[in-house]
């Protein structure tokens, strides 16, 4: 076949490729996730979170727009926990601050909903994906509506008795948006046309599910931290007060507290999966390259390899100099796209046992 032929059959297929559109909707999907999820972590770090306190999807679009309004707003902040103990220095312009990271935070939720939304009816009408394809893309609507629903509950539990919101609600929140933003990455990459090389042993396919599912249990222990602040302490590394493994993991009763409200296990717990994680990684890359090498499909272990390594150092560095806003977030971020890379090489490997 000449170069012409072949630049013909491309283009062809290019044209005939119906579902380019949607994954390309996908896949921006995704990418707003991973910005909500920056804004929520830079929400967290400003402890805006609490700043506005009721829940209207629909009349909450509009910021406060007089000096009335603005009041108001402050006023239903004054009667939280939060401010009468930790923010009672505020004024109303310190208390503007906090709300704008809160107001975006929502807004983008919102439209994250309305990008959704209209593509998928537009997609639905043109006939670009199946039935049996509408349906799975609808079950991502939900999940992110259930999203917003799980952030007003986390925000709920800190109006009350708290200064802050719940860990556990946090973690459940940030949680659900890494499946959300990891079923946004896989549905796309298991559409993407084309063949995919590399011989995928069910080995390969469970090792790396195995992979996600610590990365996943990562983010959550992340959160815990986030939730209890427990970065602020321990800011050693490689020893965590004064030792590899520190006295009073186990001070409370009962013993499954510690796992998630005593601040030296939380930051003790995460430290110990990510060091699991990158000892898995390295297994997995030596048992690759002695079997196969890093052809095809199997091309994606190295570049995990690395954005782990990253995720490591970038890890220590914001644990060092005591939780900066851009070192977490972009830690935060970076665990995100570890996961989005990990499923993507799973996406692959799901193409290539199909096309085999």
């Amino acid at each position: 076949m000449t170069t012409a032929q072949n630049a013909a059959l491309s283009e062809s297929r290019f044209a005939n490729d119906r579902l380019r559109p949607v994954r390309i909707w996908l896949y921006g999907m995704a990418a707003f996730v991973l910005l909500m999820v920056i804004v929520g972590g830079i929400t967290r770090l400003t402890e805006s979170g609490l700043s506005i306190t009721s829940w209207k999807p629909i009349s909450g679009t509009l910021p406060p727009l007089n000096a009335a309004q603005w009041q108001a707003e402050f006023d239903a902040y004054k009667q939280i926990p939060q401010y009468q103990v930790n923010n009672s220095w505020m004024s109303l312009d310190d208390f503007k601050y906090i709300f704008f990271w809160e107001y975006l935070h929502r807004l983008l939720g919102r439209v994250l909903g309305v990008l959704f939304a209209i593509p998928f009816v537009v997609f639905l009408i043109q006939k670009r994906f199946t039935p049996q394809l509408a349906l799975p893309l609808f079950a991502l609507f939900i999940l992110g509506g259930f999203q917003g629903l799980l952030g007003w509950w986390m925000v709920s539990s800190g109006l009350t008795e708290l200064t802050s919101v719940s860990q556990y609600r946090l973690a459940a929140h940030l949680t659900a948006a890494s499946l959300l933003f990891i079923a946004l990455i896989y549905v796309p990459r298991s559409l993407e046309p084309g063949r995919v090389t590399g011989l995928v042993t069910g080995q390969n396919l469970t090792s790396a599910m195995i992979l996600l599912v610590l990365i996943i249990m990562q983010i959550g222990a992340g959160a815990f931290v986030a939730g209890l602040d427990a970065g602020m302490g321990y800011n050693t590394w490689p020893l965590m007060d004064g030792a590899l493994v520190p006295d009073g993991l186990g001070v409370m009763q009962p013993l499954w507290r510690n796992l998630f409200e005593n601040n030296l296990t939380v930051q003790f717990i995460h430290r110990t999966i990510a060091y699991l994680i990158t000892a898995y990684v390295a297994v997995l890359l030596w048992q690759q390259h002695a079997t196969g090498g890093f052809k095809g499909v199997h091309g994606w272990l190295p570049r995990l390899a690395i954005l782990v390594l990253l995720q490591v150092v970038l890890g220590i560095m914001t644990l060092l100099h005591s939780v900066p806003i851009s070192l977490a977030v972009g830690h935060q971020a970076l665990a995100f796209m570890l996961a989005g890379v990990t499923i993507a090489y799973i996406a692959d490997m799901h193409r290539a046992r199909r096309l085999r």
